[in-house]
């Protein structure tokens, strides 16, 4: 048993993958600049399926 639980659900975590992936190609290409590599977090937590800002706000998007 793991002490996170997933709190995101799949429609969540697929808007994550890809927020994360396109900010993170915009990093590497120069075109955001530095700020964009933040693309790193939404593309952990949705890989992750765990979010700890939704663990303090208590929500929760994944079906149980």
């Amino acid at each position: 048993m793991s002490f996170i639980s997933k709190n995101e659900g799949p429609l969540d975590r697929a808007a994550r993958v890809i927020a994360g992936v396109l900010l993170l190609a915009l990093a590497a290409t120069g075109t955001l600049g530095v700020w964009a590599w933040i693309g790193v977090v939404p593309l952990a937590t949705g890989l992750l399926g765990w979010c700890p800002l939704y663990t303090v706000l208590r929500i929760n998007t994944c079906r149980r």
